[in-house]
């Protein structure tokens, strides 16, 4: 079972800081297996002192940083880069680095540490596996999968394990699917597309055509297109469309709507156009689910009266 902090018997690991202020820690499994594909070892947060300086040849794990606050440097690879909040960066073993925090503005970080061969595959398929830092677009979204990782660990039993391992190979997708190219700051225009998928997660029930949504933005459809394709890696249509769908599978399993019911909810103008839409997004019409859902729920019924 993982612990917050290792036992008064048994001291933190050498690599731990303890140029810290605030540290709040959790430890997974600091004697991974050699041969297994994924193992997070252990993970948490920092907030730096002043003075923090740590300079290693090398780390006996992967390790994955995100800074939260603050700022700093990072030398790696012979050159040293700037950090700042929203910036991740990577290194593992054999492989030099220097971390300080800037002392006017001490860094506060999420860290998580991992071995095995899919975790460095995972790893290189993102631009941290060049090992330079990479800024991220939507930071929050890091910072949520840090704080479940910690509530995973330390909540133990059997299954954290795994859990960790699902959450950390999210991580490294979202650090995959969110990192900006280069050393580019976000730009104005992706303040443009967070404020345009809110008011398509608020509004999709009602919208049917990209070009009603660029109407209510004030933008027009084609830049609304260039923002999705740009920031989401998919289409601004088929982003509504996965909005609209899953909100109909509410409706016929949570709300017991009929097909034609959700139809006309949605406003498509037939059953038909509507039951297409579902099976492209959902892979099976939408008929099919509601039924499947009615007879598992059928069998769980005889089998609690059984």
């Amino acid at each position: 079972m993982p612990t917050e902090q290792p036992s008064p018997a048994a001291p933190e690991p050498s690599f731990v800081s303890h140029q810290v202020s605030e540290a709040r820690r959790w430890y997974l499994d600091l004697t991974p297996p050699r041969n297994a594909a994924l193992t997070v070892v252990c993970g948490g947060y920092e907030r730096m002192r002043p003075d923090y300086l740590v300079a290693r040849r090398g780390f006996p794990y992967f390790a994955l940083e995100f800074v939260a606050e603050g700022t700093g440097e990072l030398t790696i690879g012979g050159r040293t880069h700037r950090l700042a909040p929203g910036v991740v960066f990577a290194y593992g073993p054999g492989v030099a680095h220097t971390i300080r925090t800037d002392p006017r503005t001490p860094m506060r970080k999420h860290y998580v540490d991992f071995v095995g061969r899919e975790g460095r595959a995972l790893l290189a398929a993102t631009p941290l596996g060049r090992w330079r830092p990479v800024r991220i677009a939507d930071p929050h979204e890091l910072g949520e999968i840090f704080t479940a990782l910690g509530r995973e660990a330390r909540e133990g039993g059997a299954l954290a394990g795994e859990l960790c391992r699902t959450l950390l190979r999210l991580l490294l997708l979202k650090v995959r699917q969110r990192a900006l190219p280069g050393r580019r700051a976000v730009p104005r225009s992706h303040a443009t597309y967070l404020r345009l998928r809110r008011h398509l997660e608020l509004h999709h029930a009602r919208l049917r055509t990209i070009s009603e949504v660029a109407r209510e933005c004030a933008l027009t459809p084609m830049y609304v297109a260039r923002l999705f394709r740009r920031f989401a890696h998919t289409g601004a249509y088929r982003f509504l469309l996965r909005l609209r769908m899953d909100r109909a599978a509410e409706m016929l399993l949570e709300e017991g709507l009929q097909v034609a019911q959700a139809a006309e909810r949605l406003g498509f103008p037939d059953a038909f156009t509507f039951s297409r839409a579902f099976k492209r997004m959902h892979g099976v019409p939408p008929a099919r689910l509601r039924d499947t859902r009615r007879r598992a729920a059928r069998a769980d019924a005889i089998t609690s009266d059984g």
